[in-house]
This record gives C-alpha cells, sequence and structure tokens, in this order.
C-alpha cells in the first residue's frame, strides 16, 4: 500500500522543529552575542536559555497553524495535548528540592559515605552518580535528577573544574538517571507511556531491565568517580542544601510531611488535579514553615515545565515521519533506531508511538524501551528531566550555558555502556 504524503502543515510543522532542534545545538553561541551586543543582551540571553527554546517555537507552532488552518483548529490542537508529564515534572522539582528533602538525602548520603573505606569526597560523588539516579526508580527520574543536581554541584560543578571533567559527569548523570528509573515500571517517562498497553509490571522490569540498568549505573558512576578524582571538592555534610536560618534543624515532623506529600504526589503521577492539589497543600504547609526551607525554585522549575510543554507541542505533529520508522524496522535495528532517533526526540514519544504499532514483537518491544532509555542522556531533549538538569548545572558552566556539542561527547561512554547491559 502506497504511503500517503505529507500535507503542507505536517511539513511546515517538521521544518519548525527542526528550527528548534537547530535553535537548542545554537544556545551557547546566542549568550556569547549577548557579550558581543551588549545593546541586545537581554534577547540573546533569552533565547540562549535552552529552557526556552521549545516553549518559544511551539507557540510560533501555533501561530502557524492559525495561518493554515484557522484560529479554532489552531487553539484545538493545542488544548488537545496532554500536559500532565510537564506538570508533574514542574511540581516535583519543587518539592525534592526542598530545604528538609534534599538535607535528608544528603545526611544519608553523608552517613553512608562516612562508613565507606575511601578518602572523601570520592564516596559521596560515586553515590551522588549512581544511588540516587537508581533511586529514581521509586521517587520518579526527575525527582532524583533535582536531588542528583543539587547534591553534586558543590563537588564537581564548579567555575574552577575544567569544562571537560564537567561534562563527563553532566553525561554520567544523565545517562544513569534515564536508566536508573527502569527498575519500576511507573517512574521512567519512556517506560510509563507503554506499561499499560503492554502489560508490563514492577517484576518484569526489574527482571528484564533493572538489573541490567543497575550493572551499567555502577559501572559509569564508578569509571567518572575515577576520572574526576582530581577536581573533586569535599562538601561538608549538607552544605549545599543548608541554606536556611542558620543554627536551625529541621524538625522530623517537617522532614515526614515533605516526604509524605512527594510519596503522594508519585503515586497521584496520572492525575494533575488531584497532584496539583496536593501541590498547593505543600506550598501553604512550606509557608507556614519558612525558617525551615529554603528559597523554592519555582523559577526553574517553571521554566523546565515550559521546556517540556514546548515539546509536547512540537513533538504532537511528527508522528507521520517518526511511526513508519518504528514501525519498519526489526528488533536490532529498532534499538539502535530508537537509540540514535531519542537524540532529536524525546524517548517518551518514542516509545508511545511503538505502543500504537497493532502485532509489534516481543522482542521489538523490549529493543525499543531498551535504545530509547540507553540514549536518554545524548541531549537536553532526549529525557524529560535532562531539562531539570541543565537549569539546575549550567551556572557552573562558562557562559552559564550548557553546549550541546559537550553534552553528546560526555555522554558517549556511558551510552555506550549502557546500551551494552540491555544487549546482554
Amino acid at each position: 500500500m502506497p504511503s500517503i504524503p505529507p500535507d503542507p502543515t505536517q511539513l511546515g510543522a517538521a521544518a519548525i522543529f527542526a528550527v528548534a532542534l537547530a535553535h537548542t545545538f545554537s544556545t551557547r553561541q546566542l549568550e556569547r552575542l549577548a557579550r558581543r551586543f551588549p545593546r541586545h543582551a537581554g534577547l540573546f540571553h533569552l533565547l540562549g536559555e535552552v529552557e526556552v527554546v521549545f516553549g518559544f517555537w511551539a507557540m510560533v507552532l501555533v501561530g502557524f497553524l492559525v495561518l493554515a488552518s484557522g484560529r479554532d483548529a489552531a487553539i484545538g490542537y493545542a488544548e488537545s495535548r496532554d500536559y500532565t508529564e510537564p506538570l508533574f515534572v514542574f511540581v516535583v522539582m519543587v518539592i525534592a528540592a526542598s530545604r528538609p528533602i534534599l538535607e535528608t538525602v544528603a545526611r544519608g548520603v553523608d552517613l553512608v559515605a562516612r562508613i565507606v573505606p575511601l578518602r572523601r569526597p570520592l564516596p559521596d560523588v560515586w553515590l551522588g552518580l549512581a544511588a540516587v539516579p537508581l533511586l529514581g526508580s521509586l521517587v520518579t527520574e526527575p525527582a532524583a535528577m533535582t536531588i542528583a543536581a543539587l547534591l553534586l554541584t558543590p563537588m564537581i560543578f564548579r567555575p574552577e573544574v575544567p569544562e571537560r571533567a564537567k561534562y563527563l559527569a553532566l553525561g554520567v548523570l544523565f545517562v544513569n538517571v534515564s536508566i536508573g528509573g527502569t527498575l519500576s515500571a511507573f517512574a521512567a517517562p519512556p517506560v510509563l507511556m507503554v506499561t499499560s498497553a503492554w502489560q508490563w509490571d514492577n517484576a518484569f522490569m526489574l527482571s528484564r531491565f533493572g538489573w541490567k540498568a543497575a550493572l551499567a549505573v555502577i559501572v559509569n558512576a564508578t569509571a567518572a568517580t575515577v576520572l574526576l578524582r582530581k577536581h573533586l571538592q569535599r562538601p561538608e555534610a549538607a552544605a549545599a542544601v543548608d541554606d536556611g536560618e542558620p543554627g536551625i534543624r529541621v524538625p522530623k515532623t517537617v522532614v515526614v510531611v515533605h516526604i509524605g506529600l512527594l510519596a503522594a504526589i508519585v503515586l497521584l503521577a496520572h492525575h494533575p488535579v488531584a497532584f496539583l492539589a496536593l501541590f498547593l497543600l505543600f506550598l501553604g504547609f512550606a509557608r507556614a514553615y519558612d525558617r525551615y526551607q529554603s528559597p523554592l525554585i519555582v523559577k526553574e522549575a517553571l521554566l523546565v515545565a515550559f521546556f517540556l510543554a514546548g515539546l509536547v507541542v512540537l513533538g504532537g505533529l511528527q508522528s507521520w515521519w517518526l511511526e513508519p520508522i518504528v514501525a519498519g524496522l526489526e528488533p536490532l535495528e529498532l534499538f539502535f533506531g530508537a537509540l540514535a532517533l531519542t537524540a532529536i526526540a524525546d524517548n517518551a514519544a518514542l516509545t508511545y508511538l511503538g505502543s500504537l504499532v497493532a502485532g509489534i514483537s516481543d522482542a521489538s518491544k523490549y529493543m525499543l524501551v531498551a535504545g530509547a532509555v540507553a540514549g536518554g542522556g545524548l541531549t537536553v531533549i532526549a529525557n524529560a528531566p535532562n531539562p531539570a538538569g541543565v537549569a539546575l548545572l549550567k551556572r557552573g558552566f562558562a557562559d552559564e550555558s550548557i553546549g550541546a556539542g559537550g553534552l553528546l561527547l560526555g555522554a558517549l561512554g556511558p551510552t555506550v555502556v549502557a546500551a551494552a547491559a540491555f544487549l546482554l
């Protein structure tokens, strides 16, 4: 049966998506233009924010749809998108980065690091790159990314550390978070997209994906810690997070309330009305006990949500060329195809398209998800939590921006390790 050629609207949407990708890879150059042309520095700084890119071009796409199909069709398309994931990432980022949560994890990491017979901060860094990403299978990947980024910042992501070392650590962190959420069926966005359609449960994920992911995470974290050992700075316990009122320890009851709210929001991840209501309750509680809080990262979380919402809008019109690729590959080809495609398309979108393919084999299902999560650290857009990591870590890099080329190079080695583990 001959394929149906794309209509002009689909071609226009694909062209805008391609421009958005090119914009993503040129944010560092825009930051340099801001210094060269100070009169327009504000505009260049805005366009140089990675988190702004896809939201901006999504607005351009909606404008294009107004011209191509009319106002009602354009608004109808925008309103038909599912924005649950951007909203969930926003809420989880703010709560996971709150002082009670972060201080509790930091003290736990410090306690374990004291037991390990290694010179500090080697065990601290290893735990931040290995244990916290694996914790993502319990608290979700966005929460794991937020916690790991804030814990690792004072040890690795400092201006005086060489850029190559920071990009290596960034690549390992992104890859490990992407695969570290595969020990359960609800924590990783690309897994969450298929569990219902393919009846994958926690036991299946742990037996088919989880142990391989854990092996790759341990190898990546160990190699990165060894290679970075000359550049590490020892932090004091919870130094990165204890910026509330000095000398005041967070009461256990406040910690329990924060952990309870985070757990409830994770359980209600598919129900935005419910988890947004709990988030409002969290904001009220945090205000009531603000002496035990550090400033909430609302701005950073909003920018990440804007980025992901833009990706949802832009990605919704790309299925006409993505789906035939997913449907037409053999299992091993599908693994490498998904690994490569996730660099330019969110891995959750790829697995979602795969779940729509009728009669897809069990081997192809496995290869699609394995390739999608293995490639989740290659670019900012490859995995939903990556923009959160960029928003929290970019200040430690030159020009306060993260270059796409540097991230790609830093993630290549960890990606190879992850791919090899899933192909076992």
